[in-house]
């Protein structure tokens, strides 16, 4: 079982494997922001299932979290931060390699990424939010399969 820097490392990797067939695929956005927000999607799926543990990748998985968190409150965006902090404690209900190292918290998880979206800004707008989807769980499976969770 790898720590925080081989779940990053693996995360990463397959971010990248994910960018080059969308490239060769013909579905790569040109925006880098939007790229680097889906690389950084990607890289805390490739955390979220030890958040629920006293590690280096909790620290830095919440420390990301506490900085958007606050960008939103100074942006005024409220609702959204509180989203953002109800999900953030939901790890905290259950023990380490409990339902946070399954294959269906790997989907379930990052639900709100799209259905938040969608109930706010309703479906059409949300679509725009599945590659961020689509790259949290990339990076959970990473974490799932380093952690030997699919022998």
């Amino acid at each position: 079982m790898p720590g925080y820097k081989g779940h990053l490392a693996g995360g990463l990797a397959f971010f990248v494997m994910g960018f080059v067939g969308a490239l060769l695929l013909g579905w790569a956005m040109r925006d880098p922001l939007v790229w680097a927000g889906i690389a950084g999607f990607c890289l805390m799926g490739a955390l979220f299932p030890d958040v629920d543990t006293d590690s280096k990748g909790q620290n830095l998985f919440y420390l990301v979290f506490a900085a958007v968190d606050l960008g939103l409150i100074l942006h005024k965006d409220y609702m959204w931060a509180a989203w953002l902090g109800f999900f953030a404690m939901l790890p905290a209900i259950g023990s380490h390699r409990g339902w946070t190292h399954t294959w269906w918290a790997m989907l379930l998880v990052p639900v709100p990424i799209m259905a938040v979206p969608a109930a706010v800004l309703g479906l059409p707008e949300a679509k725009a939010f599945l590659p961020f989807y689509a790259a949290f769980v990339v990076g959970y499976f990473s974490h799932l399969l380093l952690d030997g969770e699919f022998r």
